[in-house]
């Protein structure tokens, strides 16, 4: 498995990249980043000329090997803080709908299908090998109903080495589809139960893989299954993840539901989901008591800029939440979103910003330094691993990606095979560079990609 695969001292050499704060990145043109056979970054050097140099001041590290970045810098791993693998076919197929009638048109079938155990694995399988090669080393994972689909879904990722909280989807309401929900609020905890422990028992350390707590989103649970699931999640101390004030009619719909609670959160927090553990997607339209209430119980932000525009949800105040001390992650949201890539989030959280802006005060704009923060460092805060994954400093694991940029030669023409759409002239330092990547960059601009300093994905 890749996940535990052993690996040999390295040295990273060359051009690294990484956030230090919210609005700064740290731009390192020479850079030598030791990662130990744990796969722990062990020293990190600037202004390094001369590998050897920095092999000869390390004991562990003087017959390291050494894997060098050209034309591009390592940055660390993408963190993708909500998703919906079973959804991935469904990719792009948002039409004109808006939630209610995306997720009765789109979504419910499709996932309900997951009962074929071949035809999960196939799409899993895809889709967990798509998010690595668009350099995301964590992702926080819906399933479905389905416990058998949901344990693939972890095994998948454990086999391929990437940082998953996977999570079994409870929906026992009336609402859901006749066909598509669970049987009763004992059957639905009887499954998560067993879903979480065997999650557990494959990565019992929870070094690669974790179960979280799935309440599909209010409207689709009763009350019963939600104070139970707030029951679990403190007699299990799991991570939780669920929908919060996504769109409009969403919320007027939870209003007519849960007529004895004073808000979406409110519904949340009376169940007992509202922990430090808990992620909560979307955030669109919070009331500013709401806001003062996630940050009173410490839990944090999924914004999916590209799914809130794509079903018309609305535009995310990111910098109003920043502000309120909220903590924030970028998720691709799939299938509402239509990108597995957390570098295109970066950039439909940028516009997002800037539509925004253009309605009121120019300060709603994020920089590009800021969705690179929340991309990695963000994410990681969001997931509950701020302390190991995020940004390239001692005693951090090696979760990173070679990103690679294509130079044109002195007729115009691109040097090698690359084949992405950033072209490097010569002239643009390491800070331009970065900027090409996050407004250009792709799938292609990912050489390699790394979880815990072993390699899991790697382009030809």
């Amino acid at each position: 498995m890749a996940a535990s695969a052993p690996i040999s001292p390295t040295i990273y050499f060359g051009a690294f990249v990484h956030s230090t704060s919210l609005i700064e990145l740290e731009l390192s043109d020479k850079g030598a980043i030791g990662v130990d056979s744990n796969g722990v970054i062990a020293f990190v050097e600037r202004d390094v000329e001369n590998v050897e140099d920095v092999k000869g001041k390390y004991d562990e590290f003087k017959e390291a090997r050494v894997v060098e970045v050209k034309d591009g810098f390592f940055f660390p791993g993408f963190i993708d803080t909500h998703t919906h693998a079973p959804q991935h076919p469904n990719t792009g197929l948002f039409g004109k709908t808006t939630l209610l009638s995306w997720l009765q048109t789109y979504t419910f079938p499709m996932e309900s299908s997951f009962s074929d155990m071949q035809k999960a694995e196939r799409i899993y399988s895809n889709f967990v090998s798509r998010t690595l090669s668009h350099g995301t080393t964590t992702c926080a994972y819906y399933a479905t109903i389905h416990v058998p689909a949901t344990n693939l879904l972890a095994d998948i990722c454990l086999a391929r080495g990437q940082r998953a909280l996977v999570g079994r989807v409870c929906m026992d309401s009336d609402l859901s589809p006749e066909t598509y929900r669970d049987a009763s609020p004992e059957s639905a905890i009887a499954d998560s139960k067993e879903s979480l422990s065997y999650i557990r028992s494959i990565d019992p350390t929870g070094t690669i893989v974790q179960p979280i707590i799935t309440p599909r989103f209010a409207p689709s649970c009763t009350a019963p299954v939600l104070a139970s699931l707030g029951h679990l999640a403190r007699e299990t101390d799991a991570h939780i993840q669920t929908h919060i004030s996504e769109n409009v009619g969403e919320i007027a719909l939870v209003a007519q539901l849960f007529p004895s609670s004073t808000s979406y959160t409110d519904v949340y927090d009376t169940a007992g989901l509202l922990t430090s553990k808990t992620i909560l997607a979307h955030a669109v339209h919070l009331a500013k008591e709401e806001v003062d209430t996630i940050k009173a119980r410490g839990a944090k932000i999924s914004h999916c800029p590209a799914s809130n525009t794509a079903i018309t949800s609305g535009c995310c105040p990111v910098r109003k939440y920043l502000n309120a001390g909220l903590t924030i992650g970028l998720g691709t949201d799939v299938s509402g979103g239509f990108s597995p890539s957390i570098l295109e989030e970066c950039r439909q959280a940028i516009w997002v910003s800037r539509f925004l802006a253009m309605q009121g005060a120019d300060s709603a704009k994020l920089s590009t330094e800021e969705v690179l923060y929340l991309a990695t460092r963000g994410g990681a805060a969001v997931v509950g691993m701020e302390s190991k994954v995020g940004a390239f400093e001692v005693g951090m694991e090696w979760d990173a990606q070679m990103i690679v940029l294509g130079n044109v030669d002195e007729r115009g023409s691109r040097d090698g095979a690359f084949e992405g759409l950033v072209d490097v002239f010569g002239w643009e330092d390491l800070g331009e560079r970065v900027q090409k990547w996050v407004y250009s960059g792709d799938d292609r601009n990912t050489k390699m990609v790394w979880v815990r300093g072993r390699l899991v994905h790697s382009r030809a």
